[in-house]
Protein backbone atom coordinates (compact mmCIF):
# COMPACT_ATOMS: atom_id res chain seq x y z
CA UNK A 1 0.00 0.00 0.00
CA UNK A 2 1.66 3.26 -1.34
CA UNK A 3 0.79 6.19 1.27
CA UNK A 4 2.01 9.51 -0.38
CA UNK A 5 0.69 11.39 3.13
CA UNK A 6 -0.53 11.16 7.12
CA UNK A 7 -1.53 13.37 9.42
CA UNK A 8 -4.30 13.14 12.23
CA UNK A 9 -6.99 14.29 9.86
CA UNK A 10 -6.61 12.75 6.36
CA UNK A 11 -4.77 10.47 4.67
CA UNK A 12 -4.05 10.38 0.81
CA UNK A 13 -3.15 6.67 -0.68
CA UNK A 14 -2.83 4.93 -4.04
CA UNK A 15 -5.55 2.84 -4.47
CA UNK A 16 -4.94 -0.47 -6.32
CA UNK A 17 -6.91 -1.67 -9.38
CA UNK A 18 -8.87 -4.46 -8.61
CA UNK A 19 -9.75 -3.31 -4.69
CA UNK A 20 -13.14 -1.64 -3.60
CA UNK A 21 -13.23 1.45 -2.22
CA UNK A 22 -15.35 0.97 0.69
CA UNK A 23 -14.81 -0.39 3.99
CA UNK A 24 -15.05 -3.99 4.23
CA UNK A 25 -13.29 -6.71 4.50
CA UNK A 26 -10.09 -6.49 1.65
CA UNK A 27 -11.70 -3.28 0.80
CA UNK A 28 -8.92 0.18 0.58
CA UNK A 29 -9.20 0.87 4.61
CA UNK A 30 -8.84 -2.35 5.51
CA UNK A 31 -5.78 -2.65 3.47
CA UNK A 32 -4.75 0.94 4.93
CA UNK A 33 -5.40 0.18 8.70
CA UNK A 34 -3.00 -3.06 7.84
CA UNK A 35 0.06 -1.46 6.15
CA UNK A 36 -0.79 1.13 9.53
CA UNK A 37 -0.28 -1.59 11.47
CA UNK A 38 -3.80 -0.57 13.38
CA UNK A 39 -6.53 -2.61 13.28
CA UNK A 40 -8.76 -0.49 14.78
CA UNK A 41 -7.84 2.90 13.20
CA UNK A 42 -10.52 5.53 12.15
CA UNK A 43 -10.30 5.94 8.47
CA UNK A 44 -13.60 7.35 6.33
CA UNK A 45 -14.04 7.04 2.68
CA UNK A 46 -15.50 10.51 1.13
CA UNK A 47 -15.37 9.94 -2.30
CA UNK A 48 -14.85 6.58 -4.34
CA UNK A 49 -13.12 5.05 -7.51
CA UNK A 50 -14.66 1.96 -9.11
CA UNK A 51 -13.36 -1.24 -8.32
CA UNK A 52 -11.47 -1.47 -11.61
CA UNK A 53 -9.85 1.96 -11.64
CA UNK A 54 -6.72 2.68 -9.64
CA UNK A 55 -5.09 6.01 -8.18
CA UNK A 56 -5.16 8.81 -5.93
CA UNK A 57 -8.06 8.42 -3.26
CA UNK A 58 -8.12 10.56 -0.01
CA UNK A 59 -9.79 8.90 3.72
CA UNK A 60 -10.59 11.30 6.38
CA UNK A 61 -9.15 10.24 9.82
CA UNK A 62 -12.27 11.97 11.87
CA UNK A 63 -15.61 12.41 11.38
CA UNK A 64 -15.50 16.33 11.37
CA UNK A 65 -12.73 16.03 8.58
CA UNK A 66 -14.73 13.56 6.79
CA UNK A 67 -17.50 15.96 6.89
CA UNK A 68 -15.65 19.18 5.76
CA UNK A 69 -14.38 17.27 2.87
CA UNK A 70 -17.80 15.78 2.08
CA UNK A 71 -18.95 19.53 2.01
CA UNK A 72 -16.25 20.50 -0.18
CA UNK A 73 -16.82 18.07 -2.50
CA UNK A 74 -21.04 18.79 -2.65
CA UNK A 75 -19.92 22.70 -3.17
CA UNK A 76 -17.82 21.50 -6.37
CA UNK A 77 -14.48 22.38 -4.55
CA UNK A 78 -12.91 19.36 -4.25
CA UNK A 79 -11.22 18.86 -7.97
CA UNK A 80 -10.60 15.15 -9.01
CA UNK A 81 -8.73 14.77 -12.25
CA UNK A 82 -8.03 11.47 -13.85
CA UNK A 83 -6.54 10.19 -17.33
CA UNK A 84 -7.29 7.32 -19.90
CA UNK A 85 -6.89 6.32 -23.05
CA UNK A 86 -9.35 6.06 -25.36
CA UNK A 87 -10.23 4.29 -28.39
CA UNK A 88 -10.36 6.85 -31.35
CA UNK A 89 -9.02 10.34 -32.04
CA UNK A 90 -10.38 12.66 -29.41
CA UNK A 91 -10.82 16.81 -30.25
CA UNK A 92 -7.96 18.84 -28.38
CA UNK A 93 -10.63 19.58 -25.88
CA UNK A 94 -14.49 19.34 -25.19
CA UNK A 95 -17.37 19.52 -22.64
CA UNK A 96 -19.65 16.05 -22.11
CA UNK A 97 -22.87 16.57 -20.62
CA UNK A 98 -25.58 14.13 -20.43
CA UNK A 99 -28.29 12.75 -18.29
CA UNK A 100 -27.21 9.45 -16.95
CA UNK A 101 -29.86 6.81 -15.34
CA UNK A 102 -28.28 3.71 -13.22
CA UNK A 103 -29.73 0.53 -14.83
CA UNK A 104 -29.32 -1.73 -11.32
CA UNK A 105 -30.54 -5.32 -13.21
CA UNK A 106 -27.62 -5.12 -15.61
CA UNK A 107 -25.68 -3.32 -13.06
CA UNK A 108 -24.86 -0.36 -16.42
CA UNK A 109 -24.78 3.57 -16.46
CA UNK A 110 -26.80 4.49 -19.55
CA UNK A 111 -27.12 7.93 -21.32
CA UNK A 112 -30.84 8.66 -21.59
CA UNK A 113 -32.63 11.95 -23.44
CA UNK A 114 -35.74 12.67 -20.94
CA UNK A 115 -35.26 14.04 -17.34
CA UNK A 116 -36.88 11.16 -14.66
CA UNK A 117 -36.16 9.89 -11.02
CA UNK A 118 -33.21 7.99 -11.77
CA UNK A 119 -31.93 10.72 -14.22
CA UNK A 120 -29.17 12.88 -13.11
CA UNK A 121 -26.63 15.23 -14.93
CA UNK A 122 -23.54 14.57 -15.37
CA UNK A 123 -20.75 16.79 -16.71
CA UNK A 124 -16.72 16.77 -17.29
CA UNK A 125 -14.32 18.80 -19.57
CA UNK A 126 -11.20 17.18 -21.19
CA UNK A 127 -7.94 17.64 -22.92
CA UNK A 128 -6.29 15.15 -25.71
CA UNK A 129 -2.56 14.98 -24.37
CA UNK A 130 -1.55 12.59 -27.29
CA UNK A 131 -2.48 10.21 -29.87
CA UNK A 132 -1.28 7.62 -31.32
CA UNK A 133 -1.69 3.96 -32.67
CA UNK A 134 -5.54 4.43 -32.97
CA UNK A 135 -5.77 5.71 -29.46
CA UNK A 136 -5.97 8.89 -27.66
CA UNK A 137 -4.84 9.98 -23.97
CA UNK A 138 -7.11 12.15 -22.45
CA UNK A 139 -6.93 14.43 -19.35
CA UNK A 140 -10.53 14.75 -17.47
CA UNK A 141 -11.68 17.04 -15.15
CA UNK A 142 -14.48 15.52 -13.70
CA UNK A 143 -17.09 18.12 -12.29
CA UNK A 144 -20.21 15.20 -11.05
CA UNK A 145 -19.37 11.94 -9.55
CA UNK A 146 -21.98 9.74 -11.04
CA UNK A 147 -21.30 5.65 -11.42
CA UNK A 148 -19.22 4.81 -14.39
CA UNK A 149 -19.57 8.54 -15.41
CA UNK A 150 -16.29 9.07 -17.01
CA UNK A 151 -16.54 5.30 -18.78
CA UNK A 152 -20.15 6.21 -20.37
CA UNK A 153 -19.74 9.27 -21.34
CA UNK A 154 -16.56 8.92 -23.95
CA UNK A 155 -17.86 5.70 -24.62
CA UNK A 156 -21.60 6.58 -25.69
CA UNK A 157 -19.37 8.94 -28.11
CA UNK A 158 -17.68 6.26 -29.50
CA UNK A 159 -14.66 6.28 -27.75
CA UNK A 160 -14.08 3.63 -25.27
CA UNK A 161 -11.79 3.33 -22.58
CA UNK A 162 -8.84 0.56 -23.41
CA UNK A 163 -9.86 -2.76 -21.10
CA UNK A 164 -13.32 -1.06 -20.19
CA UNK A 165 -15.04 -4.59 -21.67
CA UNK A 166 -17.94 -3.09 -19.59
CA UNK A 167 -19.11 -0.17 -22.35
CA UNK A 168 -17.33 -1.41 -25.47
CA UNK A 169 -13.91 -2.00 -26.00
CA UNK A 170 -13.31 -5.61 -26.97
CA UNK A 171 -9.61 -5.07 -27.13
CA UNK A 172 -7.95 -7.71 -24.61
CA UNK A 173 -6.43 -5.31 -22.62
CA UNK A 174 -6.27 -7.08 -19.37
CA UNK A 175 -6.69 -3.35 -17.03
CA UNK A 176 -9.29 -0.40 -17.77
CA UNK A 177 -6.95 2.56 -18.55
CA UNK A 178 -8.68 5.20 -16.25
CA UNK A 179 -6.25 6.41 -13.18
CA UNK A 180 -7.13 8.98 -10.50
CA UNK A 181 -4.19 11.29 -10.58
CA UNK A 182 -4.84 15.04 -9.33
CA UNK A 183 -6.95 15.13 -6.04
CA UNK A 184 -7.17 18.80 -4.77
CA UNK A 185 -8.85 20.38 -1.43
CA UNK A 186 -8.95 22.50 1.27
CA UNK A 187 -7.35 20.76 4.38
CA UNK A 188 -9.78 20.26 7.15
CA UNK A 189 -7.46 21.96 9.74
CA UNK A 190 -5.64 24.44 8.13
CA UNK A 191 -7.82 25.34 5.62
CA UNK A 192 -4.75 25.58 3.38
CA UNK A 193 -5.22 23.62 -0.68
CA UNK A 194 -3.76 20.66 -0.60
CA UNK A 195 -2.85 19.14 -4.25
CA UNK A 196 -1.78 15.19 -5.07
CA UNK A 197 -0.67 14.45 -8.61
CA UNK A 198 0.71 11.00 -9.55
CA UNK A 199 1.03 9.79 -12.73
CA UNK A 200 -0.27 6.24 -13.84
CA UNK A 201 2.44 2.93 -13.96
CA UNK A 202 4.22 2.99 -17.42
CA UNK A 203 3.25 -0.01 -18.11
CA UNK A 204 -0.09 -1.77 -19.29
CA UNK A 205 -2.38 0.45 -21.45
CA UNK A 206 -0.20 3.77 -20.07
CA UNK A 207 2.14 2.04 -22.47
CA UNK A 208 0.13 2.64 -25.64
CA UNK A 209 0.20 6.32 -25.78
CA UNK A 210 2.56 8.85 -24.40
CA UNK A 211 2.26 12.27 -23.29
CA UNK A 212 4.84 14.45 -24.60
CA UNK A 213 7.45 15.89 -22.35
CA UNK A 214 6.17 19.12 -21.27
CA UNK A 215 2.76 17.37 -20.59
CA UNK A 216 4.27 15.46 -17.97
CA UNK A 217 5.80 18.13 -16.35
CA UNK A 218 2.01 18.58 -14.83
CA UNK A 219 2.01 14.70 -13.83
CA UNK A 220 4.96 14.94 -11.24
CA UNK A 221 3.95 14.13 -8.00
CA UNK A 222 3.83 17.19 -6.03
CA UNK A 223 1.88 17.68 -2.52
CA UNK A 224 2.19 21.31 -0.06
CA UNK A 225 2.36 18.89 2.61
CA UNK A 226 4.96 16.62 0.96
CA UNK A 227 5.12 13.03 0.77
CA UNK A 228 5.79 10.60 3.48
CA UNK A 229 8.19 6.97 3.60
Amino acid sequence: MDLLYLDDRVLVCVKPAGIRSTDEPGGLPDLVRAALGDPNANLRTVHRLDQVVGGLMVLARTARAASDLSAQIRAGTFEKEYLAVVHGETPDRGHLEDLLARDRERRRTVVVTEPGPNARPASLDYETLARADGCSLVRIRLHTGRTHQIRVQFSSRGFPLLGDRKYGADDGEGQIALWSFRLAFRHPRTGKLACFQLPPPPQGPWSRVRPAPDALETLIPSAEFGRIG
